[in-house]
């Protein structure tokens, strides 16, 4: 199967569409920064919003505080979203410097306690998007992918490159197989 990888300022609604029409079965939007969701800003509210056409739809939330995720993700499902994601792959420097994206990659208790309070919140699949890791040294996706799926999640994407490698470089594809064979749950490659 096909998905629309979440990409921010990339995979709005017309390109959603469009990747619909290319083949794409689940959709994903742009991240949603949970708190600015919980806190009712209109341009992240924006970022929710989906047309009928776009659905199975994930929507993807960024954050890192267990209790705004939780919320965020409960607004989601309200909002009718299919399944709710968390984006735990961001490499971007103003996102992990905010302890998100994947700075949680670096903290798999933390990781687990987010996932646990997101899992509670809500009865539409959660997923999970990680990466390879934080660096070479740190290469924790069968780790991580291990706690995602102890705690509950639905389904999981893994962009094998580490977070220092942001896009950069080739893609170490045997990550992939490697969180394929630890895990029971989906997994999708990216990246």
């Amino acid at each position: 199967d096909l998905r629309l990888a979440p990409m921010a300022a990339v995979t709005n609604a017309p390109f959603r569409l469009v990747a619909r029409e290319c083949g794409a079965g689940l959709l994903t939007s742009e991240e949603i920064d949970a708190r600015a969701l919980v806190a009712g800003s209109a341009r992240t509210l924006e970022l929710a919003r989906y047309l009928p056409g776009e659905r199975p739809i994930a929507l993807q939330l960024l954050g890192a505080d267990p209790d705004v995720l939780a919320e965020a993700a409960r607004r989601l499902e309200a909002l009718g979203a299919d399944a709710v994601d968390l984006n735990m792959g961001c490499p971007v420097a103003k996102i992990v410097a905010k302890g998100q994206g994947a700075a949680l990659m670096r903290d798999p208790f933390h990781a687990a306690l987010v996932l646990r309070a997101m899992r509670k919140a809500v009865g539409v699949p959660l997923t999970v998007k990680i990466r390879g890791g934080w660096d070479d040294r740190t290469l924790n996706a069968v780790e991580i992918a291990r706690v995602a799926e102890a705690e509950g999640v639905d389904a999981i994407t893994v962009h094998p490159r580490t977070r220092s490698q942001q896009f950069a470089g080739a893609a170490p594809w045997e990550i992939i197989a490697a969180v394929v064979a630890a895990v029971r749950v989906p997994v999708t490659g990216n990246g």
